[in-house]
């Protein structure tokens, strides 16, 4: 029934425990561990969400919001629960800062607008083609997974696809640009380059 099948997908897939890439070259004293125990975390907060929703005849949280909002509410729940578990990075209290995360005590009160210290934390539902509002100097790190969209007929639960990243260089980006005109957003986009820079270091594969 599509209701059994809605519940049902209110309880996102767990983890792979046998999916985790030990030789990853993880920065600023960041575990594997901490990692997962941070995607674990998302994953406990989206069910009980989901089932209170259920319970209250609301649409699921991927189900209600726009693509993009929810691919945002992925990436800040791990910027804000890295640090819960790795004691040694700290997220950027500088509104909109660059990276996400901070050396911690690294810069007063954990805030700085623009460093190449750090990592940049991105989600999305893609295995590539990822992209930032600017080419940067930074360690990116990609949390690709996968979910319903508003106007998916057939309910499934949310899962984490891979995790991978790299430090990338600003020639390791393609800077888009808008023109005079544009109201689209100022966007760069991951090269090739990147991609298999960021490939060759997975650190998590469903």
């Amino acid at each position: 029934m599509q209701n059994d099948a809605e519940l049902f997908s209110c309880e996102p897939l767990p983890l792979n425990p046998n999916g985790f890439n030990a030789k990853a070259t993880l920065p600023y004293g960041l575990q594997i561990e901490q990692i997962e125990q941070a995607m674990g975390s998302f994953l406990n907060f989206l069910k009980f969400i989901n089932q209170e929703l259920n319970r209250r005849e609301i649409a699921r949280l991927e189900m209600m919001l726009m693509p993009a909002n929810f691919s945002s509410i992925v990436g800040e729940f791990m910027t804000t629960s890295i640090p819960k578990f790795c004691p040694t990075l700290a997220k950027n209290k500088y509104h909109n800062g660059h990276p996400d995360l901070v050396p911690l005590g690294m810069y007063p009160n954990d805030a700085v607008q623009h460093s190449n210290a750090g990592i940049e934390i991105k989600a999305s539902r893609y295995l590539r083609g990822w992209q930032g509002h600017n080419p940067e100097d930074t360690w990116l790190m990609i949390f690709v997974f996968d979910s319903n969209r508003p106007h998916d007929n057939v309910p499934r639960p949310f899962r984490f696809v891979q995790v991978a990243g790299a430090r990338l260089e600003k020639s390791d980006w393609l800077f888009a640009g808008r023109s005079a005109t544009s109201r689209r957003t100022i966007t760069a986009s991951v090269t090739t380059s990147g991609y298999r820079k960021i490939m060759a270091n997975w650190i998590y594969r469903a």
